[in-house]
């Protein structure tokens, strides 16, 4: 089953979540930083036109079905950060989340990441999600025991030692 993004959006109690547009990306670009990407696989991007090679591939696949991209707000319209659901449609779907740096501690992350584990449960096919933090990323670990992952595998990365937790597919 190929899950297709409501045309409104993902709703949760305090955010809004809605899939990637062009219009997004200077917001996007303005808050990737060194330290922001520290524990993430890739490094920030030297030029907006590099990031729109990026987010130019992020259409192509959410066409295909395979990813989806998000943009996370408050509910004010506050972009906070995005949200990912990769691999859709296969039995383990990958969840990836970041928050702009002068947001961490809000629980904004978990709250994303929950709104997209919903959204994707509804496909009967998903098993489990896998989620890869960065074995030092307390936080994001956090955010995948909250939701019920279990550490599952290591991978060692180019960066860092990933974990890599299943998180249980949501029941509603």
């Amino acid at each position: 089953m190929s899950l297709d993004p409501p045309p409104a959006g993902l709703v949760s109690d305090r955010l809004l979540l809605r899939s990637f547009t062009p219009d997004d990306a200077d917001e996007i670009f303005a808050c990737i930083t060194p330290s922001l990407t520290r524990f993430m696989a890739w490094e920030p991007l030297p030029s907006r036109e590099a990031f729109a090679s990026i987010w130019r591939n992020w259409e192509t696949l959410a066409e295909v079905g395979s990813d989806h991209i998000f943009v996370v707000r408050r509910r004010d319209g506050l972009f906070l950060g995005l949200v990912g659901l990769h691999r859709a449609g296969s039995r383990t779907p990958e969840l990836g989340i970041w928050i702009r740096e002068d947001e961490h501690g809000r629980g904004y992350g978990r709250e994303a990441v929950a709104a997209i584990a919903d959204w994707a449960s509804e496909d009967p096919a998903v098993r489990y999600f896998e989620y890869p933090v960065a074995e030092a990323n307390l936080a994001s670990r956090r955010i995948a025991e909250g939701l019920g992952g279990i550490p599952a595998a290591e991978r060692r990365d180019r960066k860092y030692t990933a974990v890599i937790y299943h998180v249980p597919r949501r029941r509603r």
